[in-house]
């Protein structure tokens, strides 16, 4: 029984952590999908203990139908709502109603094992429920690390739930149908036995049409072209267009990389953004040993090493599946004219805050002339870790002297001004600047983009004569948007986002 506690508990908060990594990726925010997940699955839990106290005459028999049902929603869960988003949309509504549904089969789970429980010992309450309670803790504990290190790795989010889920039918049969086999009746009995091997087989059949499903709502999300799709540590992956897409292809056949669910290339524009974070920061000074963090897929590379004056360059890039992708795959390896492959650039796969705190890292790899980060900027107002004062510092640490330090603050031009207070705060002179909206590709709504621009003296924007000259800058056209933006400054700035202020 205390088994039984055990691999049920590791189950339900499997299926909590999948619902909260599928809410982070179809709609972002973390904080909010984590909080709603939670505080709902919570609620859930407690209501179902106090409609579980209606079932605990037949304990055993109520029990297996609370875990066959648990199996075949909570293994269900994530192919289920990865295509309702994809067809239908209003994902908000649709987790909170299946969080709860599971929350309530998750809270009626103790109830029951407890009446179980006590009619085999016959022992104290107190002592039983200190039994239950550590063997559905450690069961939480083990389900909770082997979620991100073996379950999320080994078989994704969809074959994970279903998996998942057949672990939790097999708990819920063993118990009934092996130590409390004499409590339900014959008919009852054989009608268990099939209601654990319909869900079993539901679940398995889902697991064969698990790929199809995923595919079919890729399509309805992203197109028909979709040539590349895998879930990693760190993200999912999806790149869809031609395989043969050249590096000018027009809006009608764009060659797209999705990174969990945002789109972050697009074949006919992608330069805009790329060419913004790197000439204006290389323009006006020594660029011979340069140090972009992020950008794996190769493109702000291709910017950096048209200069030439570089002579290095240090990529550090959290997850080696985009690099491997930008690599291998001929359309996007082309269209970042091969700059992966370029003997002056060393590439370091690790998490860029970890990389310049380390002191193997940053520390030893500095100082840059020019750094670059082309981190992504989460959708949220209040900025992420690689927009805070602690990540920002640490970057100016390993900046030379007379070096350039370059940000993307993101979309919206109100994110400029917390990263600008981190960088005056880690004692650098900051310039904001800008692109304007491209023209429409055939990529969504085109928007435009903020930058920040700092050194140790009163940085300039000019391009530099050791590169051939951007396709969407102009000198004329950087220092129009820098005093455009100046001017739009707030007179009370934002402070500095901070690690622990992100929540």
């Amino acid at each position: 029984m205390l088994l039984a506690a055990f691999v049920c508990a590791a189950c339900g908060l499997v299926y909590e952590l999948e619902l909260v990594a599928l809410g982070n990726y179809l709609i972002g925010d973390s904080v909010t999908q984590t909080s709603v997940v939670l505080s709902v699955m919570v609620f859930a839990m407690g209501l179902g203990s106090l409609l579980a106290k209606r079932f605990t005459r037949r304990p055993a028999s109520a029990f297996a139908l609370v875990e066959c049902a648990l199996a075949l929603v909570g293994g269900l869960s994530v192919l289920g709502l990865h295509a309702w988003w994809a067809r239908f949309g209003g994902y908000q509504a649709a987790i909170v109603a299946l969080t709860g549904v599971i929350g309530v089969l998750i809270g009626a789970e103790i109830p029951l094992l407890m009446t179980l429980i006590q009619r085999i010992r016959r022992e104290d309450a107190g002592r039983a429920v200190a039994d239950l309670f550590a063997a559905d803790y450690v069961g939480a504990l083990v389900g909770g690390l082997a979620f991100p290190f073996l379950i999320l790795p080994a078989f994704g989010p969809a074959a994970g739930a279903l998996a998942t889920g057949a672990v939790n039918a097999l708990a819920g049969g063993a118990v009934v149908l092996w130590l409390f086999r004499d409590e339900p009746e014959p008919r009852s009995r054989a009608l268990l036995w099939t209601g654990c091997g319909l869900v079993l087989v539901t679940l398995a059949a889902a697991a064969a049409c698990s790929g199809a499903i995923e595919r079919a709502a890729r399509h309805a999300l992203y197109g028909a072209q979709v040539r590349f799709a895998a879930q990693t540590r760190y993200q999912e992956i999806v790149l869809t267009g031609p395989a043969d897409a050249r590096p000018d292809s027009g809006p009608d056949e764009p060659l797209r990389l999705y990174l969990d669910g945002r789109p972050a290339v697009c074949g006919p524009d992608e330069y805009r953004g790329n060419e913004a974070l790197v000439h204006p920061a290389m323009g006006t000074g020594p660029d011979t040993r340069v140090l972009l963090l992020g950008g794996g897929d190769g493109l702000a590379l291709r910017e950096v090493l048209r200069h030439s004056g570089v002579r290095s360059v240090r990529l550090v890039e959290p997850d080696p599946a985009l690099t491997g992708l930008a690599r291998t795959d001929p359309a996007l390896a082309a269209l970042g004219g091969h700059s992966l492959d370029d003997p002056r650039v060393r590439i370091t796969h690790a998490d860029p805050l970890e990389w310049l705190r380390s002191p193997s890292g940053g520390r030893t790899a500095g100082p840059f002339d020019v750094i670059l980060s082309g981190l992504p900027a989460p959708p949220e107002a209040r900025g992420g870790k690689f927009q805070s004062q602690e990540f920002l510092g640490l970057a100016a640490r390993v900046l030379a002297p007379d070096g350039r330090l370059a940000v993307r603050a993101g979309p919206s031009e109100s994110g400029l001004w917390p990263v600008e207070a981190g960088l005056r705060a880690a004692g650098l002179q900051t310039l904001p600047y800008g692109i304007a909206a491209g023209p429409a590709t055939g990529c969504g709504p085109a928007r435009p983009q903020g930058f920040l621009l700092a050194a140790a003296g009163r940085p300039g924007l000019a391009l530099a004569a050791d590169a051939p000259l951007p396709r969407a800058l102009t000198e004329d056209g950087l220092r129009a948007a820098a005093e455009r933006l100046a001017a739009d400054r707030p007179a009370r700035p934002p402070a500095a986002s901070t690690v622990l202020g992100l929540g």
